[in-house]
């Protein structure tokens, strides 16, 4: 069996009330791509979509036509991140309610709870220089607001497309060490989930971030598997823990005077896996670039000199991690299809087209 490739999938990119209030009428993360500036020589701003072009999401025809190149390409789905503030509030689930309610595009997907507040920096980096401001809050009501939440996502859990590992429908969480109580979460979602004839329970996998020594800590706390995401670790490994450390310090207190966090993307691969990446209840991250500048500013983090050659290299690097793992766990996680402002997107641009979708779909032909 091939690698089970999950494309991270953001179903921003059309206007909502919310964004309109905070940042003015018509406000999606085309506004931050569009105005994006290159930052020092070299740097690859802004990035202009080529097919799709500035879409918008409401429009089913975009989403068909994005699940043609995932598919084509080799990706199994797509992981709709999912947001749920507590108390019923949502935001951005228009788009996938959408996909749920028509059937269409036919393409299997999951969710990823984004569990996360909101903030200023969160989504405009026109905030980098201002006091950070909450715009909404994450909370984590109790038992009841458990259970809603599980009947929010049940019927997704029943559609026919909706991706399994051994026979349970995967559910990601952003953030596990934010639960308050995560094995609680876990066995009331499990209990509700066989009530309502999901026999085998959810699997669920925590985004394992930060220092290496956290990983085992997430799968301690009761998730089934990690999926290790190895961006601090490999920066660290370029730059060196102490001086990354002291960087970050500055670009939190004084980013006017504190450098550029900049690596080259060649230099970053080298350190992208770890030895938690073999086990077989982890499921390794996969990027094409990364850089953040579109919403951070001079606060981003940046990759450069990324190009389809190389995330190919990278790409075959994953491949060798998970050949000898049980096919159902020959999982991939691709970060990620469409986060254009944080410069980790699949779909094709100007400058590079098809590069990085040829890249992965060739990848996977030759594997194993």
């Amino acid at each position: 069996m091939k690698a089970r490739v999950i494309a991270f999938y953001l179903p921003q990119y059309h206007p909502i009330p919310e964004n309109d209030k905070w940042w003015g009428k018509g406000f999606t993360e085309w506004t931050n791509v569009g105005k994006s500036k290159p930052l020092f020589r070299g740097h690859y701003q802004p990035r202009v979509p080529a097919d799709l072009g500035y879409y918008d999401l409401r429009l089913p025809i975009i989403r068909e036509q994005q699940a043609m190149l995932a598919k084509k390409a080799g990706i199994e789905g797509f992981m709709y991140w999912h947001y749920w503030f507590g108390n019923k509030k949502t935001l951005l689930a228009e788009i996938f309610d959408d996909v749920l309610k028509t059937g269409k595009p036919d393409f299997p997907f999951c969710l990823g709870w984004a569990n996360h507040s909101w903030t200023r920096r969160t989504w405009n980096s026109s905030a980098q220089m201002q006091k950070d401001v909450d715009l909404l809050i994450q909370t984590y009501p109790g038992e009841q607001d458990i259970e809603d939440h599980f009947y929010n996502v049940l019927p997704a859990f029943k559609d026919k497309r909706y991706i399994t590992v051994d026979q349970k429908p995967i559910f990601v969480i952003y953030a596990p060490f934010d639960l308050p109580n995560a094995s609680e979460f876990i066995n009331k979602w499990n209990k509700l989930a066989k009530e309502n004839g999901i026999k085998n329970g959810i699997h669920f996998v925590g985004l394992a971030t930060g220092w290496i020594g956290n990983y085992q800590k997430v799968l301690d706390m009761g998730f089934d598997a990690i999926a290790p995401s190895n961006l601090w670790y490999a920066e660290s490994k370029v730059k060196g823990k102490y001086i990354k450390l002291i960087e970050h310090k500055l670009r939190k207190y004084v980013p006017r005077i504190a450098p550029l966090d900049k690596y080259k993307y060649k230099n970053i691969i080298k350190y992208l896996f770890t030895d938690y990446d073999k086990l077989e209840n982890a499921y390794p991250s996969i990027i094409p670039n990364w850089d953040r500048s579109p919403r951070g500013g001079r606060r981003a983090v940046i990759y450069t000199g990324s190009t389809p050659e190389l995330f190919k290299q990278h790409v075959q690097n994953a491949l060798k991690l998970i050949e000898h793992k049980q096919d159902e766990h020959k999982i991939l996680f691709l970060r990620s299809w469409n986060e254009w402002a944080e410069g980790n997107y699949m779909e094709p641009d100007l400058k590079f087209g098809h590069g990085y979708l040829d890249a992965l779909e060739e990848s996977i032909k030759k594997q194993f």
